[in-house]
């Protein structure tokens, strides 16, 4: 069925009017479609990915490799979710400080096109290698990060999301 903006009433939970190619630091959740608990589990703590969630952040680690002016920074992948931090051009607050390399050719620089290229990374592997079909729920959340305190804030989210699995918003 095509997009009828009359019946679907979608909204976009982008921030309006921003330029989501220019230089600065995103926080991005993405989650398993139904939340699914597919990259692993929890345990004692700590997170014990299967190998979906090895493969998972096999293609998140490879992101730069596809889009050379993004910058990786704190990340987990967790049972049903992946957060991180990537840095596009420019930093600002607390990654490496280097000149991005010329994008390749026809690549949008935008945050939306490197969630989009490793959400198809993964679900192409899941696809060939087992039989989930659907991986991820639509769209992804971002956080534009502003400063040095909101930067350190979300790091340590990051860094102790499995020691508050339980009380976590993404635990089912």
């Amino acid at each position: 069925m095509k997009y009828n903006p009359d019946i679907h009433h979608r909204r976009s939970i982008r921030l309006r009017g921003y330029d989501y190619s220019q230089a600065g630091m995103y926080f991005i959740t993405i989650c398993t479609h139904d939340r699914l608990p597919l990259f692993g589990k929890i345990v004692d703590e700590k997170m014990m990915p299967n190998e979906m969630g090895i493969m998972a952040e096999k293609y998140w680690c490879a992101i730069p490799d596809h889009f050379p002016w993004a910058m990786l920074d704190e990340f987990i992948v967790m049972p049903n979710h992946v957060h991180g931090i990537i840095t596009i051009g420019a930093n600002h607050v607390g990654a490496n400080n280097h000149l991005p390399l010329q994008p390749k050719h026809g690549t949008s620089r935008t945050i939306g096109s490197i969630v989009r290229g490793f959400k198809i990374g993964v679900t192409k592997w899941f696809r060939a290698n087992t039989d989930v079909h659907v991986v991820w729920q639509h769209n992804y959340y971002e956080h534009i990060i502003r400063d040095e305190e909101a930067y350190l804030k979300i790091a340590e989210y990051i860094q102790t999301n499995p020691q508050r699995w339980e009380e976590d918003t993404y635990h089912v």
